[in-house]
C-alpha cells in the first residue's frame, strides 16, 4: 500500500504506518521494530517460455531456497517480513522512465495475443512474451515500489529500517525508454528511483547495478540526470556491448554515470577491490539519500550465460558492504531487485547469501562454493580499469 500523505503528516507517522504493516503475513506483525529484512515476491508464473534461460522456474527455486536455509517468517517470526499484497504500478509510474507510445503499444499488442502464445521482439528470439507479461510486468513493478515505500517510512520511526528485496520478474535494467530489450520490458529500479523521489521527496539516489551484463536501460535513462548516480559494474565485451569507461553521462548529469567493465574471469578478488576502491568511495562522495539495487546474479562462477566467476562469498560481501553503505551515508534506506540469475543452484543459494547478510547473519558460503573449480583472477587488468576510473571520477 502507497500512501503519499505520509509527505505531509509527519505527526501522524505511527497511524500511518499501520497499513502497512496489516499487508504482511500475521507471524511478522507483533513487533516491526525487529524487521531486518522485507520482501516481496512477483514470480510471473504466466511470462514463461520454459526452455528460455528466463524462465517461471526462477522464484520459486529461490523461494525453495529461502525455506530450506530457514529465511523465512515461518522459522524468523518479525527478523523477516514477506510483503503479502501490493498494488500494481500504475501507468504513471511506469510513464516516468518510459514512453507512453511505448506503453500503450506493449499492452496493445499482448492484449491481443492469445494465451498459449509466445511473441518475440527485436531481430532476435531473446525477449519473448506471452499474454500476461504486461500485467506481470505491472505486478513486478509495484512490488518494488510497495518496498521503497515501507524501507522510506520505517526509517522515519527507526533508525535501523529492514532492507528491502523484491524478488521479481521479469526483471528491468535493460528495458529502454521506447521499448523492451535483453529479457526486461519496464525498467524496475529506474521506475523506482523516480518515485522514491517523486513520492517520498528523496532527491539523490545512488544506483549499483552488479549483473553480468551492463544495465543499458538504466543507464540511458539517467544519462543527463546529476541527481541520479548510476554505478555498473559488468563484464567487458558481452551483451549488449554498452557501458563502456568513458560513459560518464553527458549534460547536466555529466559524472554521475560510473561503469567499470570486468576482464572475463574477474571473481571475488576483482570485486572486493572494485567495492573498496569504487563503489564505496563513490557513494561517499555522492551522499545519497536512498540506495537501490540491481541485483544480477549472473556473474556466478556456474551460470551459463558469461565468464566471470562470482561465487556465493561474493555476493554475501557485495549484500552485506551496500547495507553498512546505506547505514552509514542515507539511514539505512536501501532496495534490492532481482535482475539476472539463470543457474538455479546458483542463483537460489546466492539469494538465501544476500539473505543472510542483509539480517547481519554469518555466511554459509563455504558449504556450496566449489573454490577449486576457480582459475587465477586477471587482477592486473582489474587494477587498470580501477586506476582509470579514479582519473575520471576524481576519486
Amino acid at each position: 500500500m502507497r500512501n503519499i500523505s505520509l509527505m505531509k503528516h509527519p505527526i501522524s507517522l505511527i497511524k500511518c504506518f499501520k497499513p502497512f504493516i496489516s499487508s504482511f503475513s500475521s507471524s511478522s506483525t507483533n513487533n516491526v521494530s525487529e524487521a531486518k529484512l522485507i520482501f516481496s515476491v512477483a514470480p510471473a508464473m504466466g511470462h514463461n517460455e520454459k526452455t528460455h534461460p528466463e524462465c517461471s522456474s526462477r522464484v520459486p527455486a529461490i523461494l525453495r531456497a529461502l525455506e530450506k536455509a530457514e529465511l523465512t517468517p515461518k522459522f524468523r517470526g518479525s527478523e523477516i517480513i514477506r510483503h503479502q499484497s501490493f498494488k500494481k504500478a500504475t501507468t504513471e509510474d511506469i510513464a516516468s522512465v518510459h514512453s507512453r507510445t511505448y506503453i500503450s503499444s506493449l499492452e496493445k499488442t499482448l492484449k491481443g495475443a492469445s494465451k498459449n502464445s509466445i511473441v518475440h521482439f527485436g531481430s532476435s528470439t531473446d525477449t519473448y512474451a506471452t499474454a500476461t507479461t504486461f500485467t506481470e510486468s505491472l505486478v513486478a513493478a509495484g512490488a518494488g515500489l510497495s518496498l521503497v515505500d515501507y524501507v522510506v517510512t520505517a526509517s522515519k520511526v527507526n533508525k535501523n529500517p529492514p532492507v528491502g528485496f523484491a524478488l521479481i520478474r521479469p526483471p528491468g535494467h535493460h528495458a529502454i525508454p521506447d521499448g523492451p530489450m535483453g529479457f526486461c520490458f519496464f525498467g524496475n529500479v529506474a521506475i523506482a528511483a523516480r518515485y522514491a523521489q517523486r513520492v517520498h521527496g528523496l532527491k539523490r539516489v545512488f544506483i549499483i547495478d552488479f549483473d553480468v551484463h551492463h544495465g543499458n536501460g538504466t543507464n540511458d535513462i539517467f544519462s543527463d540526470d546529476p541527481d541520479i548516480f548510476f554505478l555498473s559494474t559488468h563484464q567487458e565485451g558481452i551483451y549488449p556491448g554498452t557501458g563502456q569507461i568513458n560513459d560518464t553521462g553527458y549534460g547536466n548529469g555529466e559524472g554521475a554515470t560510473l561503469n567499470l567493465p570486468l576482464p572475463k574471469g574477474s571473481g571475488d578478488k576483482a570485486m572486493r577491490t572494485v567495492f573498496d576502491h569504487v563503489i564505496a568511495p563513490s557513494a561517499q562522495k555522492f551522499k545519497p539519500d536512498i540506495i537501490l539495487v540491481s541485483a544480477g546474479y549472473d556473474a556466478h562462477v556456474l551460470d551459463p550465460i558469461a565468464s566471470l566467476q562470482f561465487t556465493t562469498g561474493t555476493y554475501y560481501m557485495l549484500s552485506s558492504n551496500i547495507k553498512q553503505l546505506a547505514t552509514d551515508l542515507c539511514g539505512g534506506r536501501c532496495v534490492f531487485f532481482l535482475e539476472g540469475g539463470y543457474n538455479l543452484e546458483s542463483l537460489s543459494d546466492s539469494v538465501a547469501e544476500s539473505f543472510r547478510a542483509l539480517i547481519g547473519e554469518p555466511s554459509m558460503a563455504t558449504e556450496v562454493d566449489k573454490l577449486d573449480i576457480l582459475h587465477d583472477e586477471p587482477s592486473a587488468k582489474v587494477h587498470k580499469a580501477i586506476r582509470r576510473i579514479k582519473q575520471l571520477h576524481f576519486l
